[in-house]
């Protein structure tokens, strides 16, 4: 491989398969597979040695807690380092802490210094790095390609990895069984290789940044105030949690499932990963039909039956043929939900807060994978593997009912781009960056007869100038002239005011449009903007000679 990886617009979006016409996406995709491929191969080595250097269903089950942890613990800050710098070195950085992770836990089993501890503390160091590098790979996804084809974007990426999940636990469990878990750890290592050289040699066009990064507190809590006044991030963020809560007992149980019910080894272990991967892989290739004909709630149902179905199936069954079937029909559910939540996010996210939506998106879903995790763990080793698979059966099902009062939104129409330039207003003070804060105040002029039509309007108002990062935001109506109504609110500095301006989406400036439509007044509603100034006097001030005023 030689040069710099170019990106070239894809053609409109015709199907599954158009994104892969980017270059620089089918890059990375394709180094992703061969990375895939030594995660899955690492996987099935590493809970199959945990199962069979420990009788505890707890430690086992933990393999998959320690690995999705670090997801909630970090996704918050990763988000905000993915929002405020550049992803691609962010990438670079994930992917090399992984691989230094690997070729680590290569050499300890290689020296035989290997315990459950030591598979759980290697478990959480890969799980730091995913934690980093999946929030960037996903928020540069819609850098890379067209809006239009981000939907087949996102279903690839899992189809992707599902796609070497129909053929990497077999292999897996071959290897293992074949030549013992060293080989399987140093194909693992080999495997970070790939993506870590792909993407050090691409290039793609980003957003050039108009003002300087937030700082990290400012930006997180911008993300997550954002977050809470989405009411569609929202709904998939508990929705996800829920899914990955309930659903994860399918593959934190899997080798107990094989070891204790169906008296089988690594290779049938990694065979029966191998129909969990071959069904997500037919779910990812037919979602795109499935997604023009079901809603986005639709799908979620479909995915939580599929997977509760599995668990169920996987509850009776002593015959590893029926444990197949079931797991196609879980690996099935598995790719429709996921791609589904994870799409969803991505469309109701504007390019500015993108990183910190999908982050903290990953931290709840990994929450919820995590605990699940442990709490399968905890009640097969307090019951029986049979009554945790038939409980998460349950929990699946609920997930999906609790669509009737938390369905996902549908939001692929909708427009979150934002403006390309903004022009600030003359002002009579030379502000600093920090200087501040600023108090914004517009007023309009309201007919009696529309007043209801606009406190509507203002409630949709409300919600958007708070994502956009509006403090304080109230609004007033004047007791002498009741045709005049004051929206008020807050920026804490001047750089922040300007933020707020370069993050209005598209359905924003809409929604400015509608509000200037039911303006009576002369001209366009009066903005007004303001800093705030202590009353009190300082003792000794400070007296600054200066032909210009400043703030």
């Amino acid at each position: 491989m030689s040069g710099v990886i170019d990106v070239r617009k894809p053609a409109a979006g015709t199907g599954p398969f158009a994104p892969l016409r980017n270059v620089t996406f089918r890059a990375i995709w394709l180094a992703g597979l061969i990375s895939g491929l030594g995660w899955l191969i690492q996987t099935i080595a590493m809970s199959w040695l945990m199962a069979t250097i420990t009788p505890s269903s707890v430690m086992v089950a933990l393999v998959q807690a320690a690995t999705n942890l670090p997801a909630f613990i970090l996704s918050i800050f990763a988000g905000a380092i993915v929002d405020n710098f550049n992803r691609r070195k962010v990438m670079l950085a994930a992917r090399t802490l992984m691989t230094v992770t690997a070729a680590a836990l290569t050499i300890l089993v290689a020296l035989g210094m290997i315990n459950p501890w030591v598979i759980l503390f290697f478990s959480f160091l890969a799980g730091c790095g995913i934690a980093f590098n999946d929030p960037a790979w996903q928020a540069s996804v819609g850098d890379i390609v067209d809006r239009k084809d981000l939907a087949a974007a996102v279903t690839l990426t899992s189809v992707g990895f599902n796609t070497v999940r129909s053929v990497g636990p077999a292999l897996g469990g071959i290897i293992l069984a074949s030549f013992g878990p060293l080989t399987a750890f140093c194909l693992y290592t080999l495997g970070h290789l790939a993506p870590l050289a792909v993407v050090w040699r691409s290039r793609w066009k980003v957003p050039v940044p108009r003002l300087p990064p937030e700082a990290m507190l400012t930006a997180i809590s911008d993300g997550i105030r954002f977050t809470s006044l989405s009411s569609e991030i929202k709904t998939a963020l508990g929705r996800g949690f829920l899914f990955g809560f309930a659903g994860i007992a399918i593959l934190a149980l899997l080798p107990l499932v094989v070891r204790d019910q169906l008296k089988q080894g690594a290779i049938a272990y990694g065979t029966l990963m191998a129909g969990f991967g071959a069904g997500a892989l037919l779910a990812g290739l037919f979602s795109t039909t499935l997604r023009r004909k079901l809603s986005d709630e639709q799908m979620l149902k479909l995915a939580c039956t599929a997977c509760a179905t599995c668990t169920l199936c996987l509850s009776l069954t002593h015959t590893p043929a029926v444990a197949a079937i079931a797991l196609m029909l879980g690996g099935a559910g598995w790719v429709l939900g996921w791609s589904g939540l994870s799409i969803s996010v991505q469309w109701a996210s504007p390019r500015w807060v993108v990183g910190r939506t999908i982050s903290l998106y990953y931290a709840l879903t990994s929450l919820g994978l995590a605990v699940g995790s442990w709490l399968w763990g905890m009640v097969t080793e307090s019951y029986s593997l049979s009554f945790a698979l038939q409980v998460s059966t349950a929990a699946s099902l609920g997930v999906a009912l609790l669509g009737f009062l938390l369905p996902i939104h549908q939001r692929k129409d909708s427009d979150v781009s934002t403006p390309d330039s903004f022009e600030a207003p003359a002002l009579g003070l030379d502000l600093k960056p920090r200087s501040g804060p600023i108090a914004v105040k517009i007023e309009y002029r309201i007919a009696p007869d529309q007043v209801e039509a606009f406190l509507a309007l203002m409630l949709q108002r409300r919600r958007a100038q708070g994502r956009n990062g509006a403090r304080r935001w109230i609004l007033t109506r004047n007791l002498h002239d009741i045709t005049v109504w004051t929206e008020s609110f807050r920026t804490p500095t001047w750089h922040d005011y300007l933020r707020f301006n370069y993050r209005r989406t598209a359905a924003d400036r809409v929604l400015n449009d509608s509000l200037a439509d039911l303006h009576r007044g002369d001209g366009a509603p009066e903005v007004t903007l303001s800093i705030e100034r202590p009353t009190a006097v300082a003792r000794k001030p400070n007296i600054v000679r200066s032909d210009t005023p400043h703030a």
